[in-house]
């Protein structure tokens, strides 16, 4: 994924040297994919190098994780069971929220700063303004499985963002991915119950991502195993 992690770093310093020479002052782009895909390795290494590049932009990384409701508010719903089961589709986030957030890096870009919520995986629930976007940020990228899908309000963020990036990714290698991921964080203590749990709500939001994203795309990502 080495020289996915250089192509995509090159695409955000020509397409931002592109937009200033506009007089625009934020380039957002949307990054989207389903769970498992690699958004947030790609997201963070493109950042990196970014930072790197002589001349490059200021850049952000902004996680629509923080968008996740919280878990008093899933628990107050009539579909509570159902709600915490599927927590992480697209119905148990505020969408809302991420296209007013998205709105605002546009509209407040060099004017003025702007916060977003962060995600606690120790708490399990969304920080709020717990990220800071500052005036001179140049460059934002929103990282999350649901910024491309065609169903509103999720819709509108499309129109609001410069670029638009969905990552692909083989079901199994996702899948596997996903459940290590469960062990890891100790949501489950034995494969073959993580796998149960990716299959019962990951995969369902994966192939979601898919056919409501598909197309709406400025960039095709694959994502691979990584080399050891």
């Amino acid at each position: 994924m080495k020289s996915t992690y250089q192509r995509l770093a090159a695409r955000v310093c020509d397409k931002w040297q592109e937009a200033k020479s506009k007089g625009q002052p934020r380039f957002i782009i949307a990054l989207a994919g389903p769970p498992g895909s690699g958004k947030s390795t790609i997201a963070e290494e493109v950042v990196a190098l970014v930072e790197k590049s002589p001349g490059g932009p200021s850049i952000k990384l902004i996680p629509a994780d923080g968008f996740h409701l919280p878990l008093s508010v899933l628990r107050s719903l009539p579909n509570v069971e159902e709600a915490l089961k599927r927590r992480g589709a697209h119905w148990t986030f505020d969408a809302v929220a991420t296209v007013d957030l998205i709105r605002r890096l546009r509209n407040d870009a060099g004017r003025a700063q702007v916060l977003a919520p962060t995600f606690d995986h120790a708490v399990k629930d969304p920080v709020l303004d717990s990220l800071i976007v500052d005036i001179d940020i140049e460059v934002c990228i929103i990282e999350g499985n649901y910024v491309l899908v065609d169903e509103a309000p999720w819709s509108e963020i499309s129109n609001l963002v410069d670029d638009r990036w969905l990552i692909t990714v083989d079901k199994d290698l996702a899948r596997q991915r996903v459940a290590s991921r469960h062990l890891k964080a100790g949501i489950e203590s034995n494969l073959p119950d993580a796998l149960f749990r990716v299959d019962q709500n990951d995969s369902l939001n994966g192939q979601y991502v898919m056919e409501h994203s598909l197309g709406r795309q400025d960039l095709l990502v694959e994502s691979t195993e990584e080399e050891r």
